[in-house]
């Protein structure tokens, strides 16, 4: 895919009466998106980062200054109070609510939801539920599946945008996303659609030709500075940041994020960088935050 770029994507992105400064998104990771890493994406430039899966009994640190996408999610009609009362109280905190229909990650296997949630009468219900309970954008995530357009037509009716990722459930991250069904949702879509899946720098401008706004997965883990590639390259006039593991510590310190987090985000900063096998193993077998910091030639 080529990286042309054009005018046409030095532009404002709005999803209902939510604008944002640009269409690269952070896309919900889950164990890699904790608030110190959304906010260095944010920094970075990102539009807009998202939470991991959170169900309403879990924890999740979301700050004013963080306004994300919540991603939540329920598999049974008993768990939509919850989630209301979840999304009730996170409002002002947030930036918008997405359901997620298309995670293959363990914990949605666990908990029988994501993609391994077919009942389509239960995901109209919640969708409609979340519609009615905010004035805050509603989103969902899609796979690949044999129901995607099913969902489609419920997304046209309750949510705001929708994004897919054209990859089955069976793929995972293998494989190549299947371009030309991304392409058949976005043409009988009635709303905005984000797509999601292996983009990065190079492919980019070229998927923003086809759909409304990308996510970027992967290829941010451990390098939030390609939001600032991006956003630079759409607008030259835009400053590039260089943000580093430090940035992200002085984050993480801010919110006592937990020692096992810290660590897990070290080692994916080391991506690219000299010696990086020495330092992952180095990391592997670190037992402090000040471990971690010498790792990194960090002075006590």
């Amino acid at each position: 895919m080529e990286n042309k770029i054009s005018k046409k994507f030095n532009k404002k992105f709005k999803i209902r009466n939510l604008e944002l400064k640009n269409c690269f998104f952070l896309a919900p990771m889950e164990g890699i998106n904790d608030i110190a890493f959304r906010l260095l994406c944010k920094k970075a430039g990102a539009g807009l980062t998202y939470t991991p899966l959170t169900h309403p009994l879990t924890k999740q640190k979301i700050h004013l200054e963080d306004k994300p996408g919540l991603q939540l999610f329920a598999s049974k009609n008993s768990e939509i109070p919850a989630v209301i009362s979840f999304m009730k109280k996170h409002q002002k905190k947030v930036s918008l609510f997405d359901f997620n229909l298309g995670c293959p990650a363990k914990t949605a296997k666990k908990h029988t939801f994501g993609y391994f949630l077919q009942d389509l009468k239960l995901i109209e219900k919640i969708l409609k539920t979340m519609r009615n309970s905010t004035k805050k954008p509603v989103t969902c995530k899609i796979r690949k599946s044999p129901i995607a357009f099913d969902i489609l037509k419920i997304a046209n009716k309750y949510c705001d945008a929708i994004t897919i990722h054209p990859r089955t459930q069976t793929q995972g991250y293998s494989g190549k996303p299947d371009l030309k069904f991304a392409e058949k949702i976005k043409k009988q879509s009635k709303i905005p659609v984000i797509y999601s899946g292996d983009v990065d720098e190079k492919n980019a401008f070229f998927l923003l030709k086809k759909f409304d706004a990308v996510m970027i997965g992967r290829k941010a883990i451990g390098n939030p500075n390609i939001f600032s590639a991006l956003t630079q390259n759409e607008n030259k006039k835009t400053k590039k940041i260089n943000l580093t593991f430090q940035d992200y510590l002085k984050i993480a310190e801010k919110f006592n994020l937990s020692f096992k987090q810290i660590k897990l985000q070290a080692m994916n900063f080391t991506k690219g960088m000299k010696n990086a096998r020495k330092m992952r193993l180095k990391l592997y077998k670190a037992k402090s935050l000040n471990d971690i910091k010498e790792v990194y030639g960090y002075k006590k």
